[in-house]
């Protein structure tokens, strides 16, 4: 199994799972001694389809949709842009305009962030200039709320605090928790899945992140973002080429 890299180890609590692939990049832009682990759990943005799992009975889902009366879905069907992937146990996997979530019966209804046409949309290309420290600070967006970015190579994932997460209206709390070592220990985070993420005018939907309970100046732009773009930095530019 590949272990997710940003300086240290990631350590699953017991009952979780850690999983997860970092971008290969020879020389990080700087390092934060933290080493993380992608998930996929749920993440409430400002502008939202909400859909929640209210059963689970012969293969099928019963699934509300906006509000409206439950219904039931057999695997590869589709409801109002929402389609059903799988049946496990008390848990369905679903596609929401390209982006995958797992919902457990019973869990708090879920809003998912789209673009207008249910694909990642904006700029193709970002242009990043470094700060006098070197660093690459641009402003940007979690799920619609605005917040201060800083490009980070040697993290698989998205990283912010808890406050910054509360900040932003981020539901943290149902994410799958894992074990964090950090330069100053470890700590207990949350693996949750950002609806959205924008930096400039290119948004990116389903990022993976990590929240931690330390305070943060700065939320860590990492692979699970950096990875959807080819980057190439030039003196004290750095260009992000969109992939995919």
């Amino acid at each position: 199994m590949n272990t997710p890299r940003a300086g240290v180890g990631v350590m699953p609590l017991k009952g979780g799972s850690a999983s997860g692939e970092a971008m290969p990049v020879a020389r990080p832009l700087w390092r934060h001694g933290l080493t993380l682990a992608a998930g996929i759990v749920l993440a409430l943005p400002a502008l939202s389809q909400q859909v929640a799992l209210s059963g689970v009975a012969g293969g099928k889902a019963l699934v509300n949709i906006d509000g409206a009366a439950p219904r039931f879905m057999s695997p590869g069907q589709s409801q109002q842009g929402v389609k059903l992937l799988s049946v496990q146990g008390e848990a369905a996997v679903f596609d929401i305009g390209g982006q995958r979530l797992t919902l457990r019966v019973g869990d708090a209804p879920v809003s998912l962030g789209r673009s207008s046409s249910g694909t990642d949309g904006g700029a193709q290309r970002i242009v990043l200039t470094a700060d006098a420290r070197g660093h690459f600070m641009p402003q940007g967006q979690i799920n619609g709320r605005a917040v201060q970015f800083m490009v980070d190579t040697g993290a698989t994932m998205v990283i912010l605090s808890e406050s910054d997460a509360r900040r932003i209206q981020l539901d943290y709390s149902k994410g799958r928790k894992v074990g964090v070592n950090t330069a100053n220990g470890h700590v207990v985070g949350h693996q949750v899945q950002l609806a959205s993420v924008r930096v400039g005018d290119s948004q990116v939907h389903g990022v993976a992140a990590i929240v931690l309970p330390q305070p943060m100046t700065y939320v860590l732009l990492g692979n699970s973002f950096l990875t959807r773009f080819q980057m190439q930095r030039h003196n004290d530019q750095l260009t992000l080429e969109r992939r995919y």
